[in-house]
């Protein structure tokens, strides 16, 4: 089939590359056989075919397009998240989604209840304005234990985080105290935003929120979405080390955990901060910060005149 290729192409002047296409064999495969090396082009993709599918070996096959075409660009390539996606699909590549979260929200007893100061309206211009507290359960050979977190929405960073085998007031307070020592101390007038599960509505926890000047805040109960931007963080914690991985230990589960919220913290990539990971977004100068917030905010802006715009169509 190869002669018959370049046969065509020294007699009739038809190109390589329509032929190819039209007998369903790929360029690359011609030019093997043919004994002749890859056009430029054909030559680029290639490599950053091979590239591609290292990132996500490396990314163990967590990522999906827009990290890795961030990682290419980065590495100086120049490329588009579009052909980065069409490569992977070529490649049988596909970052595992995640699963739904199981509700495990013990609700407090007694009257009390923080207001909803958030009301859906999640993002944060500026760090150390929004932060969301939840906790979730990691498996291990010797037994459950308890994650507490605290997210700081305008960085997506883990500010705070505890283990513990009890899921309490304690508990959640640990990773407030994280929070606090890591944010120097100064988070007066900060929302820390949770479900109304008993650790948050606890008389310990309340106190230590009033005694560091911390505004509570609390979704409606039953309502995940009232609470989505930890549970999103909880969600892929739950995939990357619930299902991904197994702790034969509680000692070897805390190390896994640690060593995860850093790598979440320092490396991994957010679309909401330009692409950077949350300790490279607070180590930019606020001017830069709110370009990007800036830039992040037009294109959610877009996004919903679009979808507007075709409801409107569609009911027309």
């Amino acid at each position: 089939m190869a002669g018959f290729i370049a046969s065509q192409r020294a007699e009739h002047g038809i190109p390589a590359a329509v032929s190819c296409r039209a007998l369903g064999v790929s360029r690359s495969w011609y030019y093997k056989w043919a004994g002749g090396r890859l056009p430029p082009r054909a030559a680029r993709r290639q490599r950053l075919k091979a590239e591609v599918a290292r990132l996500f070996a490396v990314h163990k096959g967590k990522r999906g397009s827009p990290v890795i075409t961030a990682d290419l660009k980065d590495a100086g390539w120049k490329v588009s998240k579009n052909t980065v996606a069409a490569l992977m699909r070529g490649l049988g590549l596909a970052a595992r989604g995640k699963r739904r979260r199981r509700a495990t929200t013990r609700p407090g007893r007694g009257r009390w209840r923080a207001p909803d100061l958030i009301r859906r309206d999640f993002g944060a211009r500026e760090i150390n304005r929004k932060w969301y507290g939840d906790g979730t359960g990691i498996g291990t050979g010797e037994g459950k234990l308890h994650l507490a977190s605290v997210l700081d929405v305008g960085s997506r960073r883990i500010v705070g985080f505890a283990l513990s085998e009890h899921h309490d007031a304690e508990l959640a307070y640990s990773a407030l105290a994280m929070a606090v020592a890591v944010r120097g101390g100064q988070v007066a007038g900060v929302i820390l935003h949770t479900d109304q599960g008993s650790e948050y509505t606890a008389g310990l926890f309340r106190q230590a929120c009033r005694r560091l000047s911390v505004r509570q805040s609390m979704g409606r109960p039953g309502s995940a979405i009232d609470n989505a931007v930890i549970e999103s963080f909880h969600s892929t914690v739950e995939f990357e080390l619930r299902q991904a991985e197994h702790f034969a230990t509680k000692a070897a589960a805390r190390a896994g955990v640690a060593a995860w919220i850093e790598d979440y913290n320092t490396a991994r990539r957010h679309s909401a901060l330009g692409m950077l990971a949350p300790a490279a977004y607070e180590a930019l100068s606020e001017p830069a910060r709110q370009q990007i917030w800036q830039a992040q905010q037009a294109r959610r802006d877009r996004r919903k005149k679009k979808k507007a715009a075709t409801r409107r169509k569609e009911a027309a």
